[in-house]
């Protein structure tokens, strides 16, 4: 398959959510070759520090290389902030990432309060705290903890178990404006959270909720056209298997083969 792909785009994460970038080349550039990398046995990044996540990022970088790609996708939120800069390093490969928008959610906010929801690990580290800080004379920007709606995307709930993923949204609403009532802005700050959009949506109605896979598309150096493939590969642990992984992309309409890979 390598033989085939024209200097495809790689786009990585742990799971599911990076599948939401994909989507994005795919409707921009029809013809494009990607490599979908799903590091299933790594998952979640967002419960990792970012040694840990910069270990995970050589290793998968290295395997991303021998595709010979235009460029790499980190398409998860916490190692953007957390390595991104680290992981540039190590490679000639442009390396982009994904980061919350915060200044497009200043820019639509009324009442100059707005939220990031993510995983714990970036909503709590000291680099999420130096990227909202230059924001702070503009507006109240306020982290929120997402980790237990974006399980709900990772083990299927939101395709399989809609009325427990509906009850935990709510939840995670709930907290949040009891902390800052006066948000209007929340980003979608981890790739899986865009599948959850609808869920969000029904439980705040008054709210816009930003996704940042649009700009990061946008703004992509796509490099030259191939034939329009989407080369699949994944690593799998116990309970996550790649039949499963497969079965979940196939409830969203996403009909791919899996070539299984180690790191």
């Amino acid at each position: 398959m390598k033989s085939k792909l024209n200097a495809p785009v790689a786009v990585f994460d742990a799971g599911i959510g990076s599948y939401s970038i994909v989507a994005r080349i795919r409707d921009t550039w029809p013809d494009k070759d990607i490599v979908y990398f799903a590091d299933r046995a790594s998952f979640p990044y967002g419960r990792k520090n970012a040694d840990e996540l910069t270990h995970v990022m050589m290793r998968t970088i290295g395997l991303l290389e021998q595709f010979d790609p235009s460029g790499i996708v980190i398409a998860s939120n916490a190692p953007s902030i957390m390595v991104l800069e680290e992981v540039r390093k190590l490679s000639p490969v442009p390396i982009s990432g994904v980061l919350p928008p915060v200044a497009e959610a200043i820019e639509a906010s009324k009442n100059g309060h707005v939220g990031v929801m993510g995983v714990a690990s970036l909503i709590e580290s000291r680099m999420f705290a130096d990227f909202i800080t230059p924001f702070a004379g503009h507006a109240k920007v306020s982290g929120f903890n997402a980790s237990r709606a974006i399980d709900h995307v990772e083990n299927g709930d939101f395709l399989f178990a809609r009325e427990k993923t509906a009850q935990s949204v709510k939840h995670l609403v709930d907290e949040i404006f009891q902390r800052d009532p006066d948000i209007d802005v929340l980003t979608l700050s981890s790739t899986h959270l865009p599948w959850l959009r609808d869920y969000f949506e029904a439980a705040a109605p008054h709210c816009t909720f930003l996704d940042p896979a649009d700009s990061v598309v946008a703004a992509l150096d796509i490099g030259p056209m191939g034939s329009g493939i989407t080369h699949a590969i994944a690593t799998e642990a116990p309970g996550f298997e790649i039949a499963e992984f497969e079965k979940m992309l196939g409830q969203i309409g996403v009909d791919l083969r899996i070539e299984k890979v180690t790191l």
